[in-house]
């Protein structure tokens, strides 16, 4: 059997077959779960995926639905560009599409969110199209099974291994890219993997150049390391009455139009600051250990500052904020440090 005859077979017996977004043909519950399972484990999008499916059906209602409502039921998921992306998607299909998800991989492509893997999954698994995939999973797989050296990120090692992808597609007469396609995804996940790879269990062992040269832990070759820069900053928990003053994030940048405890600059006096910024007389409560939090990119350390409001200026003004209850702020679209910050508290009833 060649490569993909024998990836068809094993799926066919060893595969995932039934993940809630399997066995349907409709393009928003198959781009709804691509978009999620980017750097997502399946584990932790199942639930995500179920709720936000119940809450939005359809294209439509998701289009219609308010950014805050769709990045709160998001919230804990991560990386939030996808929610905004994918919000944003939703209401171009329904102004240049007519509310119908597109056919053509380069139209699928042209969405916000999506690049040319997740695009082509789309592609197959709602419409059969003949197209190759190449996620961070299949570029493991093919790695180890062609001993293809180079960081996978870099354009040369990319190129090479999207020319890999292409060749081996099973032939349009031979069916199945369904099949194949999930193969390689369920092999990536769950054989292949990461570290402590299942070579006993894998139906590429024999034509594997990794495991014959014993180099499996070898490759991928590993991303070129540098140290994360680390940054710090001031979250305010400005209390009042059993509430928390959140304020609207900027729409780009990190935590983008969530909903987030107010920043400070390290080197403020947090007094003066509340005083000028928000009109508010405040005074310290005890204070909160730092609380780590690591991005793709850097990495931040946050100095929690709780404050509790005494009064306000006659002439306050809090525009782009809001006071919430504890329950009401842990619901709404908010990262997932404030979360942590705001747990405790709520739990407790008090600092």
């Amino acid at each position: 059997m060649n490569f993909a005859a024998k990836l068809i077979r094993w799926q066919q017996l060893h595969g995932r077959h039934h993940l809630p977004w399997q066995n349907t043909r409709d393009p928003y519950a198959v781009w709804l779960s691509e978009i999620m399972l980017q750097q997502t484990q399946v584990t932790t999008v199942v639930p995500y995926y179920l709720r936000f499916l119940q809450r939005y059906p359809n294209i439509g209602s998701l289009a219609l639905a308010p950014l805050d409502e769709v990045l709160a039921l998001w919230s804990g998921l991560g990386y939030y560009a996808r929610g905004r992306n994918l919000h944003q998607a939703a209401q171009w299909i329904v102004s240049h599409h007519d509310g119908k998800f597109p056919r053509e991989v380069a139209a699928i492509q042209q969405l916000p969110g999506i690049g040319r893997s997740t695009a082509a999954a789309i592609a197959v698994f709602a419409y059969g199209e003949h197209c190759a995939i190449l996620d961070g999973n299949v570029k493991r797989v093919f790695a180890r099974c062609f001993g293809v050296d180079g960081y996978p990120g870099e354009k040369k090692t990319e190129t090479l291994l999207w020319h890999k992808a292409e060749q081996l597609l099973p032939k349009k007469t031979q069916g199945q890219i369904e099949a194949y396609t999930q193969a390689l995804m369920d092999l990536g996940a769950t054989v292949c993997t990461r570290s402590q790879p299942q070579c006993a269990a894998c139906p590429l062992q024999a034509d594997c150049i990794a495991f014959r040269e014993q180099r499996v832990d070898q490759l991928p070759t590993p991303k070129p390391r540098k140290p994360l820069p680390q940054k710090e900053t001031v979250l305010l928990l400005l209390l009042q009455h059993g509430e928390i003053l959140l304020e609207k994030r900027p729409p780009t940048g990190i935590w983008g139009g969530l909903w987030c405890l107010p920043e400070m600059p390290l080197d403020e006096n947090a007094a003066a600051y509340c005083a000028r910024q928000f009109g508010l007389k405040v005074q310290p409560l005890p204070e909160l250990p730092p609380l780590d939090h690591s991005f793709t990119h850097f990495k931040l350390r946050i100095h929690p500052r709780p404050l509790q409001v005494i009064s306000h200026t006659p002439a306050a003004r809090q525009n782009g904020a809001i006071w919430l209850a504890f329950e009401d702020a842990l619901g709404a679209a908010i990262p997932t440090p404030v979360r942590k910050l705001l747990l405790p508290i709520h739990n407790k009833g008090r600092l």
